[in-house]
């Protein structure tokens, strides 16, 4: 094992990567419920890794998508790998859409809780396809950079990358220098991961000391159910969709993304989670830099598998406590405009909130049941980024199985880090 894969710390020092996240995760549960408020204390030290991870965002999507572009100067694979993703995406959200809407008709988590809307109120608007048009192209790219804004920073890369294939030969040093600097912030990369275990553990001892057991009781059958409905996305489409499609392993696939998955369910970001994912696609799944540099970047800005589930979820859960008969044609309404808000919402602070609003009001459902929802959207969020990493994830080992741009040596191998 090489010495990239292991964490010196003790007894943990031979396990794999994965191996180490998990435990630190597990632990970090147990010492959020037995010492409750006092857990509290560990919080700097999440907050440090939650730091180290977000520092490296901007820099290594910005690097990553320029040095993938110019690894296919083909324009035309370009093109095709673009539409592949985005067709992916749209259609594993709507099957979580109708994986939640299931899932909620099922387990009824709403019925008998007898709520009475007290009046209409208006929902958040999402913006207008001429904004969302208009924000992607930076004014300034330094300030999208300082900001922080993804989808304009990815823009940005694209123009950047494909004005460097168009001159050849002589962008070749710009071209070296982009690979150079991916490869190092592929390496800080490593080394923040190192400590990923005593950051995972810190997270979540937090998030279960401020939360308690008293928040998720009254709650406990709608979280059951979104996270029992997470997990069966995962299983069935995703599994299902590398088994047939890619004719890959899904056991090998879940434990190679094992990593990304620990670390997008503490941190509950998607973004937060990219460093991780991009290393994970790399080194585990074997998937070439330049699909992993693209695919992930635009997933973790487009791909919202997780909210889609939630929304069909609460959705059916709103209509069953406030007593409200849904038809047909509602279900299907629910699945058109939560498919669709996933990618023109994308990028937008509070878009699960825009979503969710956006979903109520298609189908006439009262907003107040958003409230209901309120001190447990935490717990939530975790499990919904879980499946929207993995969804980044699997739609980029089926695009680079696609183009052959996937080492299957890597991704067979029995030691994922």
């Amino acid at each position: 094992m090489s010495q990239s894969t292991t964490f010196s710390l003790g007894f943990l020092g031979r396990m794999p990567l994965w191996q180490q996240i998990l435990i630190g995760l597990g632990l970090g549960v147990l010492t959020g419920v037995l010492f409750k408020s006092n857990a509290l204390l560990l919080a700097p030290i999440g907050t440090l890794f939650l730091n180290a991870i977000k520092m490296l965002i901007v820099p290594l999507v910005f690097v990553s998508l320029v040095a993938g572009i110019t690894a296919m100067s083909d324009s035309a694979k370009l093109g095709r790998i673009s539409v592949k993703t985005i067709g992916i995406y749209l259609l594993t959200t709507a099957f979580a859409v109708s994986i939640g809407l299931l899932f909620g008709a099922l387990f009824s988590p709403g019925e008998g809780m007898n709520m009475v809307a007290s009046g209409v109120q208006e929902a958040k608007q999402a913006p207008s396809l001429v904004q969302i048009l208009v924000g992607l192209v930076p004014t300034n790219p330094v300030a999208a950079f300082a900001e922080g804004n993804i989808l304009q920073i990815i823009v940005f890369a694209i123009a950047l990358g494909v004005s460097m294939n168009l001159i050849g030969e002589k962008a070749a040093p710009t071209v070296k220098l982009f690979n150079s600097l991916a490869e190092v912030f592929y390496k800080l990369t490593d080394l923040v991961m190192r400590c990923a275990p005593i950051g995972v553990f810190a997270l979540i001892a937090g998030v279960v000391a401020s939360h308690g057991i008293e928040v998720l009781l009254p709650l406990a059958e709608v979280i059951g159910v979104i996270y029992l409905a997470s997990i069966a996305h995962m299983l069935l489409v995703y599994g299902g969709l590398l088994a047939l499609l890619a004719r890959l392993s899904p056991l090998r696939f879940f434990k190679g993304v094992a990593p990304a998955l620990a670390v997008a369910f503490s941190t509950s970001s998607s973004a937060g989670t990219l460093p991780v994912s991009i290393e994970c696609a790399r080194k585990n799944l074997g998937v070439s830099q330049g699909v992993a540099g693209f695919v992930l970047p635009v997933g973790a800005t487009i791909n919202m598998d997780g909210t889609a589930i939630y929304q069909g979820v609460l959705a059916l859960f709103i209509a069953q406590a406030f007593g409200v008969e849904l038809n047909g044609a509602q279900y299907l309404m629910i699945i058109l405009t939560a498919t669709l808000a996933s990618v023109g919402t994308a990028g937008v602070p509070g878009a699960g909130l825009i979503m969710l609003g956006l979903v109520l009001t298609s189908v006439g459902l009262p907003l107040e049941g958003v409230a209901l929802i309120a001190g447990i959207d935490r717990i939530l969020d975790m499990a919904r980024t879980t499946v929207n990493v993995a969804g980044d994830l699997m739609t980029t080992t089926l695009v680079g199985r696609s183009e052959n741009e996937l080492d299957q040596t890597i991704y067979n191998s029995d030691n994922p880090q």
